[in-house]
């Protein structure tokens, strides 16, 4: 072969390393566009960015038939009371009610494309997106922060789809806030055998009183509970005790079922009766019961059970105390678990859990988010509003009884009984603590956070009763008592020591008797000087200077006090 033909070998190769490229960079774009690397929960965007995502979510084509908003302003100079203003807004929610659903995925079958399946999902999200931009445009409706991003919510049909039993965890001391009643509307519409527990976490943190109220409401309303604390259940795994003193009056032994509180065999066995018992149903049930929508798990021995709720009330922990070791991450800042995560426990049983999100809903503001855990606190911008919020909840007396700190009391033109400011527990607790920023002035940003972690935590109790019940028990029952117990502890060593003084008088008044019975005078102690040096026995006489001219207070209102004092004249001696 001559070096001037030419061979088509090199040339091949060439275009085939041409070819991987240009695939290579395709792949990159798409998984760019899709956002496949990095899953990120949004609960709030600007107006910049919602215009963007409705945008390529509607194919770029904007609707220009959007109604103007109602910008009426009333001249006839009414105002309204705030009563008058909230039974408005509890008439405006309940007429909505029915507006705040969770995003249903659209019907699907295994012979879509992929193309066609996620087009589907997209549209069915964008029109849900939408019926809420509505309720947001009234001015009567305040609607909290929610989930925006679309792939976190297709973990959650994945994980409502694959379970037998949905297991719903909410926080113990507000269960009604962490409840989402049309999550288990949804579950019955995928399967009309599927059921939904409530899981009442951090229980722990209850009296048993409360949590038979609790127990009497959730019966009413014939919901299936059960009471659990994932921190006692690790503790006893380990085999530490908690040293909380609010969690040694609240583990107290019940003999009913419903107000205990279960442990981690018990747990497990009560999870797989209850989803034993849905598979049992569903098989005698007809054949065709079950949508082409549900991954089906006939063809599988173990029954599924999914953990959902909203972020930072405990789903991984569940998770972790169930299982014994740690499988999922846990930390205090919400939205640790991106995807869900399938654990099998026995040939039997199988856990699923599944990222927190954060359900629509109305009348709670960000700030009380920001203080119920949902959202995160290192992203919080307003300090007092939030921490305004704990000082509303908790009594004054609560909170000077766990910090050990005193805040000032309301003035005499005040209510006696309202809480206390954000601005004088920050400073307060700044003292205390000796939180300086650098700028000199107290550091109520790192005071801030420190107090909403202690009251996620449960440092400072707290808790709600259930609707339509008086609460007879305050919120610091707890450390009332144990203020109660320190106090008479106080009076019994102050009368102890009461009783000891009035031994030693009788004691030296015997010996005084004794002394004189006998004739012995108490002599006086003689003093004997030092004698001095020969230097310093020349001293010059001081005279005390009269300073009562000077300005002075006489304690009456505070301002001072200038005495006119008139120096005699200089006279010699007569």
């Amino acid at each position: 072969m001559g070096k001037n033909e030419k061979t088509g070998l090199g040339r091949a190769l060439v275009r085939q390393h041409n070819q991987l490229v240009q695939q290579t960079k395709e792949k990159g774009l798409m998984y760019k566009r899709q956002q496949k690397k990095v899953l990120e929960s949004v609960t709030e965007v600007s107006d910049i960015d919602a215009i963007v995502e409705k945008a390529d979510e509607a194919d770029r084509l904007f609707s220009l038939d959007r109604p103007a908003p109602n910008l009426l302003i009333d001249l006839d100079g009414n105002e309204i009371t705030p009563e008058q203003r909230r039974e408005q807004k509890r008439k405006e929610e309940a007429l909505h009610a029915g507006s705040l659903r969770v995003p249903r995925r659209p019907p699907w079958t295994p012979q879509m494309s992929v193309e066609e399946l996620d087009n589907n999902e997209r549209q069915a999200f964008l029109t849900w997106r939408r019926s809420l931009a509505r309720l947001e445009e009234n001015d009567k409706l305040l609607l909290t922060p929610f989930e925006k991003n679309l792939d976190i919510w297709r973990q959650l049909w994945r994980v409502v789809e694959r379970s037998d039993l949905l297991v719903m965890v909410v926080d113990a001391r507000d269960p009604l806030f962490y409840r989402c009643p049309d999550l288990e509307v949804y579950a019955r519409e995928v399967d009309k055998h599927k059921r939904t527990m409530l899981l009442v976490n951090k229980a722990d943190l209850l009296p048993l009183s409360v949590r038979e109220k609790w127990a009497q409401y959730f019966r009413s309303q014939g919901i299936l509970f059960v009471f659990w604390s994932a921190k006692a259940a690790t503790a006893a795994t380990e085999g530490k005790s908690l040293s909380s003193p609010w969690t040694e009056n609240s583990l107290q032994e019940s003999e009913d079922p419903d107000t205990k509180i279960y442990g981690r065999i018990e747990l497990l066995a009560r999870l797989q009766s209850e989803a034993e018992e849905i598979v049992k149903l569903r098989k005698s049930g007809s054949s065709g019961s079950r949508s082409g929508n549900v991954v089906g798990n006939s063809a599988s021995s173990n029954v599924v059970v999914g953990f959902v709720g909203y972020p930072n009330v405990g789903k991984s922990s569940t998770i972790n105390a169930l299982v014994g070791q740690k499988k999922t991450g846990v930390t205090s800042t919400p939205g640790k678990t991106k995807h869900f995560q399938t654990l099998i426990m026995s040939d039997e049983l199988m856990l699923c859990d599944c990222p927190g999100l954060v359900f629509p809903s109305f009348s709670s503001s960000r700030h009380e988010m920001i203080a119920s855990g949902v959202l995160p606190i290192d992203r919080m911008t307003e300090n007092r509003e939030a921490v305004q919020v704990v000082a509303n909840r908790i009594p004054r007396h609560v909170i000077e009884g766990v910090y050990r700190i005193d805040l000032p009391k309301p003035k005499s033109y005040e209510l006696q009984s309202r809480p206390p400011l954000a601005a004088e527990f920050l400073r307060v607790y700044c003292a205390s603590r000796g939180y300086v920023a650098s700028s000199g002035l107290p550091d109520e940003t790192r005071a801030a956070r420190q107090i909403l972690k202690d009251y996620i935590d449960g440092k400072l109790p707290h808790y709600q009763m259930p609707p339509g019940m008086t609460e007879e028990d305050a919120v610091g029952n707890c450390l009332s008592e144990q203020h109660k117990s320190d106090s008479s502890e106080n009076e019994h060593s102050v009368d102890d020591e009461g009783e000891d003084e009035p031994e030693l008088d009788h004691v030296l008044e015997d010996l005084n008797s004794f002394d004189l019975a006998n004739g012995l005078a108490t002599k006086k102690k003689v003093t004997v000087r030092k004698p001095t040096a020969p230097h310093k026995q020349h001293k010059k006489t001081q005279r005390k200077k009269d300073r009562s001219w000077r300005v002075g207070n006489d304690g009456g209102d505070g301002m001072p006090v200038v005495r006119a004092f008139q120096k005699p004249a200089n006279t010699g001696p007569l």
